[in-house]
């Protein structure tokens, strides 16, 4: 059953406990990016105590194992490295404002699609990334003297896969920026990469090279979403034939109207967040004017979904 008592506004410690203890990947996937750059500073202490004083010594180990090399000979002798580059930060704002874009552009994410789609688009946002900035320091002479001395690390790609993604999924969604106000996200994601385009030139045209793969794969991914939301949903043809109904993923199937009917994750996700909304605005009305204040059909509607609990 559901408390319907009054509830106390929750606190910045109540709402930190309350997403990192969310069953999706956003939390985990900050979780695991702060850990690794934790790691690294335990073994900046660890190598003080044992005398080794080298500045930077602990962020060029964790960069010789972690970091993803320009150099296609050394990519070859630790692949892993395409993989584990982009959740090593060494530096703390490096971290700090890749994980605060994560966490503000994860939740969008999340409003709309799936979580297993969010890790995904991190994960191969990353692998294009490093795969374009791969190519481009090898194909183009600008890089040729630096090619053996280059690496990437960070979240930056997987973060700009994320955020190209959605924003071209629900382009109309707007976000309040200081200083500026509203703006629709696609906006922002269209002026990131334009500035990644021309930033080219400076002193971190590998960072650039990434963010651009990365959003590359996050319009990529758009693409793909929809696709499989026009069969996920079902076309009136595709349900025609029940070798397809039978061999069909199955979904969560919607709680609120067509019960036997299988639904995609965003459609679940939409009406799980509509509902939720509805019982928090209930929940209020009841904490400023009690129980009695409430109609019949927003009665009626409380008690449906506290059985549902």
């Amino acid at each position: 059953m559901m408390d319907y008592g009054y509830r106390q506004p929750s606190g910045p410690l109540d709402n930190a406990r309350r997403f990192f203890s969310q069953r999706t990947a956003l939390p985990v996937l900050i979780i695991i990016n702060v850990a690794v750059w934790a790691l690294v500073q335990v073994l900046k202490v660890g190598l003080f105590f044992f005398n080794y004083r080298e500045p930077g010594l602990a962020a060029s180990v964790a960069m010789h194992w972690l970091a993803l090399p320009a150099s296609v000979p050394a990519i070859i002798g630790k692949p892993w490295t395409l993989f584990s580059y982009m959740f090593l930060h060494t530096e703390f704002w490096h971290v700090l404002f890749n994980m605060l874009w994560l966490y503000w552009f994860g939740r969008i994410f999340l409003e709309f699609l799936s979580s297993r789609r969010l890790l995904w688009v991190y994960i191969l946002g990353g692998i294009a990334g490093g795969l374009v900035y791969i190519l481009a320091f090898n194909i183009f002479p600008v890089f040729r003297n630096i090619v053996p001395l280059s690496f990437a690390l960070g979240a930056s790609a997987s973060v700009m896969a994320i955020v190209t993604a959605i924003s071209f999924y629900v382009p109309d969604y707007t976000i309040q920026l200081l200083f500026i106000g509203r703006i629709r996200i696609l906006y922002l994601a269209l002026a990131l990469f334009v500035f990644d385009f021309f930033m080219i030139p400076s002193g971190n045209p590998g960072g650039h090279l990434a963010h651009i793969g990365g959003a590359l794969l996050g319009f990529a991914a758009v693409g793909v979403f929809r696709h499989s939301n026009k069969y996920s949903s079902g076309s009136s043809w595709f349900r025609q034939f029940s070798f397809f109904r039978n061999f069909r993923k199955s979904g969560p199937r919607d709680p609120f109207g067509n019960p036997g009917r299988p639904v995609s994750d965003e459609e679940y996700n939409l009406k799980k967040r509509e509902n939720q909304k509805k019982i928090d605005e209930i929940l209020e009305k009841i904490s400023k004017g009690g129980y009695d204040s409430l109609s019949k059909a927003e009665k009626e509607f409380l008690f449906k979904s506290s059985n549902k609990h």
